[in-house]
Parts: C-alpha cells; structure tokens; sequence
C-alpha cells in the first residue's frame, strides 16, 4: 500500500468538487442542515485530526488537539466552530492540514503503517493503514457525492 497515492487521490477528489463550486454553491444545502461550506469545513476537522495522529506516529506533538474530541459531538461541535469562518479559511484549513498531513506520510516506516493494534482506541485489530483507508480516504469519497449533488443542482438550476 502507498499512503502518500491514497491521500493524494482523496484529496484530488474533494479539490476538484472545490474547485467547481459558485459562490452561490457554498451556501445551498448539502447534507442534512449542512451547507456546502459546513460539510467542507467538516472534512477540514476531519484533516486536522488525521495530521495530528500522523504527527505522533512521525515523533511530533501536535500543536491541537482535536483527537481528545468526543467523537459523538465533533461533527456538529467541529461544524459550530466554524459555522462563521470564510470559505477561504474553510478551504485554507482543509488544504493546509492535508499538506502537514503530506508531511508526515514519509517519515512513518512502512512496518508501522501496517502493524495491527497500533491505534487502539480505533480498535485493537486495526492498523494505520486501515485507518487511512476507512476513515480518511473513505470518508472523503463518501461525502464527494454530496457535494456532487450541489452542483448537479447548481447546473438544474442555471
């Protein structure tokens, strides 16, 4: 497995959604009571946690702190936060976290990526490449078709 192709291709994917969005996309809404910036942003938390756990896996300590987040209420806590930031500061976090992320892909060595119970609190079975997979890349591709779907709408409309 490549971690660095992984990240890459998850992140391509919600850019280029980025990338195509209209002012007027980034307020409709996306997911539940969400809007298109409110998801956005969720994945932008979502990056920040990633980077900090990669971050102790590269022998550094995180200047945040979101993985101590109950997980029950981060994403509404997370989407709260940052309910009235900018779409550039939304935008910017998500792509600055993803590099810092980049970042520490390399200096993680390959036998750690795979080694089963490194994070427990995910689950003692699993490894990092697991959580790589299932709850980085994976959950980019299951909120890609969201933010699709805005401008699938965006387009019906015009």
């Amino acid at each position: 497995m490549n971690p660095a192709d992984i990240l890459r291709y998850g992140q391509k994917t919600v850019d280029e959604l980025i990338d195509r969005f209209s002012p007027a996309d980034w307020d409709a809404i996306a997911l539940g009571t969400w809007t298109t910036k409110d998801l956005v942003g969720h994945l932008g938390a979502f990056e920040v946690r990633f980077a900090e756990v990669l971050e102790l896996f590269a022998g550094g300590e995180p200047a945040t702190n979101l993985r101590a987040e109950p997980s029950e209420t981060f994403n509404d806590n997370q989407a709260a936060i940052r309910h009235d930031w900018s779409v550039e500061a939304i935008v910017a976090e998500l792509r600055d976290a993803h590099a810092r992320t980049m970042s520490f892909v390399g200096r993680i060595p390959p036998e750690i990526w795979r080694e089963v119970g490194t994070i427990p609190w995910y689950g003692p079975e699993y490894s990092l490449d697991d959580f790589l997979v299932y709850i980085e890349y994976g959950h980019k591709r299951e909120h890609s078709p969201q933010l699709e779907a805005v401008l699938e709408r965006s387009v019906a409309r015009s």
